[in-house]
């Protein structure tokens, strides 16, 4: 198989060009609300001053679930999980790289945002997606 000839993010709010993977939120400049997808105005406050905003890359993990898909595509288990950035936004993604056992979630270890490569199309363009796995460069926010 050849390599790549270029990447792209499965999502607009991922970013592999700056820097280290990362996501970018937009944040209500009024409340300080901060979501993934676009909006005309704040979910929260109805504000519309809205501010693209880089996002932190480690967080912890609040709520998790082991998930299993079965026919047609027979997907899974995975685990999905519920991350809290350590700037309080909350993203869901997948726990890449542990057991999709519940015993094996450790929700006291902090996390760190990954890139994983989901497909390749015909011209060579390599789609790449994000999770989280536990962060062993550092540490998050309590």
């Amino acid at each position: 198989m050849s390599e790549p000839t270029a990447t792209i993010p499965v999502v607009d709010y991922l970013v592999l060009d700056d820097g280290p993977a990362h996501l970018v939120g937009n944040r209500c400049e009024d409340c300080g609300a901060t979501f993934l997808d676009r909006h005309n105005a704040c979910p929260n406050c109805g504000g519309r001053r809205i501010e693209r905003a880089r996002l932190p890359e480690t967080g912890r993990i609040e709520s998790y679930t082991v998930l299993v898909r079965g026919a047609p595509k027979h997907i899974g288990p995975f685990v999905s999980v519920l991350v809290r950035l350590d700037d309080g936004t909350y993203v869901k993604a997948n726990l890449i790289d542990v057991d999709p056992v519940a015993d094996a979630v450790d929700t006291d270890r902090p996390v760190r945002i990954v890139t994983y490569p989901v497909g390749t199309d015909d011209s060579g363009t390599e789609a790449i997606a994000f999770g989280f796995a536990y962060d062993t460069e550092g540490s998050a926010q309590p």
